[in-house]
This record gives C-alpha cells, sequence and structure tokens, in this order.
C-alpha cells in the first residue's frame, strides 16, 4: 500500500475480531470483550518515552503520533477495541479557546469564559475539517495501520463537560464557576450547549467519515449535576447529539454504535438507556445487576471495576472481574473499568485484568 492510500479513509483491512461490535449491538459473543478507558496512557513505559519532552497538544496534533499510541497498548494486550489518542478539549480549541497542557495542574485555559458577553469570542461557525482535521487523518491512519485487529473507537467530550472545563478554566472539585452560570446565567447556558452540540454532532461525523467504527461521548461531569439539573443542562444535548448523528448516518447507511459515559448520573440510568445510544457506560460506584434491571435490557452496558482494584494482586483482581461478570452477565457487556487507567498502574496487573475477563467469560458462556 502506498503512502498515499494509507492516508485516504477507504480499502480499509478487513475487520479480524468484531466481539466488542456485536456485544455493542446485543449479540451474542464467544467472550465478553474487554477494553480500558486510557488504554493509551501513562502507565506504560513506551507512552512515556514516546511522549518524554512533547508538548501534550502537540502530540494531539501529530496524526503519526497518535497512531503509534493508540497502537502501543494493543501490542502488549489482547484488548477487543482501540480508542483513538486525542483528548476532548480538542473542542474548545477548534472553537478559538486557547488551552495549554500544565505540568503537574493539568489543561488550563489562560482566559476561561467569565460572563456570557464572552461567548462573543467563540467562533459561530467552526470549520469542522479545517480545526479538527488532524484527529481524521490520525483515525484514518490508524484504521490501515491497525489491520482489521480490532474495531477504532472515536469520541468527543459532551456539552455540559466542555463547558464546566471553558468556565472553571481547567479541572475542579465543585466546578462553582460554571455551576454559577446554569443558575444564574440559564439563557447563555443553554447557547453555549447548543454551539457546543452542533460543533460536537459534525465532529463526531467527520471521525465515523475518517474511519471511526463506534463513538463514545464522555459526560465525565455529569455527577456534579443533581438530577433537575442534568435534566435540563446535560441530557437534552446527550440526545440531540446522539439522535442527530444517526440520523445522518442513516442517511449515508452507516451504522456506528454509540456509548455514553455520564460519570456518576446514578439517577439518570432509566433516562439514559432511551437516549439512542447503545451502550451506556458505568462507573465503579452502581451494582451491575441493578444497572441491569434499572435499563431493562433496552442497552448493552459497559464498565465497570474500579480502577483502583488494578492495584490489588493478580489473583484478587480475577476474583473481582468473577463478580462483575457474573453481575452483569455476558450477553449485551462490555467490560471495562469505571473510569480510565491511572500513571502508576503496573502494566501487568491490566494484563491479568483482560486475561481474567477473556477466561472467565468463557467459560461462563460454555457453561450456558
Amino acid at each position: 500500500m502506498s503512502k498515499n492510500d494509507i492516508n485516504l479513509p477507504k480499502d480499509f483491512p478487513k475487520l479480524q475480531n468484531d466481539t466488542f461490535l456485536r456485544a455493542a449491538r446485543g449479540e451474542e459473543t464467544e467472550h465478553v470483550p474487554v477494553w480500558c478507558m486510557r488504554q493509551a496512557g501513562r502507565y506504560l513505559p513506551e507512552f512515556r518515552e514516546s511522549r518524554a519532552g512533547k508538548d501534550f497538544f502537540e502530540t494531539c496534533r501529530s496524526p503519526e503520533a497518535c497512531c503509534e499510541l493508540t497502537l502501543q497498548p494493543l501490542r502488549r494486550f489482547p484488548f477487543d477495541a482501540a480508542i483513538i489518542f486525542s483528548d476532548i478539549l480538542v473542542v474548545p480549541q477548534a472553537m478559538g479557546m486557547d488551552v495549554q497542557m500544565m505540568a503537574g495542574k493539568g489543561p488550563t485555559f489562560p482566559e476561561p469564559l467569565k460572563e456570557p458577553e464572552d461567548l462573543q469570542r467563540l467562533r459561530v461557525k467552526v470549520d469542522v475539517g479545517k480545526e479538527l482535521g488532524y484527529v481524521f487523518k490520525a483515525i484514518t491512519l490508524t484504521r490501515h495501520k491497525i489491520e482489521g485487529k480490532v474495531p477504532l473507537i472515536g469520541f468527543t467530550g459532551a456539552p455540559w463537560t466542555l463547558m464546566s472545563y471553558m468556565i472553571e478554566g481547567g479541572g475542579s472539585t465543585t466546578h462553582s464557576k460554571a455551576k454559577r452560570w446554569l443558575y444564574r446565567h440559564p439563557e447563555a447556558s443553554h447557547m453555549l450547549l447548543r454551539m457546543l452540540t452542533d460543533v460536537i454532532v459534525e465532529y463526531l461525523l467527520g471521525q465515523v467519515a475518517a474511519g471511526a467504527q463506534a463513538l463514545q461521548v464522555f459526560e465525565s461531569h455529569a455527577g456534579i449535576l443533581g438530577p433537575v439539573e442534568f435534566k435540563e443542562f446535560s441530557l437534552p444535548y446527550l440526545r440531540d447529539i446522539a439522535r442527530r448523528v444517526k440520523d445522518q448516518l442513516k442517511e449515508a447507511r452507516k451504522e456506528v454504535p454509540m456509548i455514553v459515559f455520564a460519570k456518576d448520573a446514578h439517577y439518570a440510568l432509566e433516562d439514559l438507556s432511551q437516549s439512542h445510544y447503545e451502550v451506556v457506560g458505568l462507573d465503579w460506584t452502581i451494582d451491575p445487576q441493578s444497572a441491569r434491571e434499572r435499563t431493562g435490557g433496552k442497552v448493552s452496558l459497559q464498565g465497570n471495576l474500579d480502577p483502583c482494584a488494578l492495584y490489588a494482586p493478580k489473583e484478587r483482581i480475577s476474583d473481582m472481574v468473577k463478580i462483575m461478570l457474573e453481575g452483569f452477565g455476558t450477553r449485551g457487556y462490555i467490560a471495562n473499568l469505571g473510569h480510565g487507567l491511572y500513571p502508576d498502574m503496573d502494566p501487568e496487573n491490566v494484563g491479568a485484568f483482560v486475561e481474567a475477563v477473556h477466561q472467565y467469560s468463557k467459560r461462563m458462556i460454555k457453561q450456558m
């Protein structure tokens, strides 16, 4: 294949392992598929080596670097899916905001949004192809280089989560500045959430056109909202994104499963299971059996081992995986952690997690 061919979103190698996609659709599988949020991350020595001395967002803008980082965990572990290496904050950047990754501090917006008039600083019409084309190129390149081993997941942050970063100026424990907007400036809040939704829809469609085979929407800051605020400022936009993406994909005769992960939004499980997503991702504070009952078989579920469980000895990890699998059952289920992998985790324990999911789920399925 010529260099030009691997930059074109066509003639991708045939998919050899579609277990993850079948589980997302609720179909039968030979084993429970497994992948990890932040599986391309600092817990891997090769990741740290590749990233050494490089600016984080510069790395995100290099399709070759993103492709390499996405593939690294697949060389070590038999994951059933890959997720493109990128960051949710590329969307605010595309809208004209400056975001920097500060050592020891994380993402920082030097000039966050303070008052509703600051919305005028944002690009009204974002040319997603121009501003985020580097993500699409990374997806296309990775689809070719992954050689059909497993499906590739594209992703985005959800509107409320991105809004909170844009107003807080970075991470926060209380999110009080962003929540102040919801109570003091509800109209401006909805305007910003609509602007974000419009960009996100185009962004996700661009990812599918580039080769993404599934999409995950991260509502990482859902839990900071109460049930009433979630229903007003998060849920309608999550639903709108899924509906609009699906409508446009239908016209293009494409079907791509979508996952919604609203961390800590226990109160919204029933609503999330009726929001046009095939899969609802769960954090570790939800009981698997109760999640099954509350979602009533309408969706597949993904999750939800406590990431800190991977600090345990390998035998203990295996026991916890067994309990998790028995709680969820094997049909319509994708094993994952309840959040991302932490930088100080032992890669061997990640391997033990993956192996335990595969081994025990095969045994369970055989006994059915």
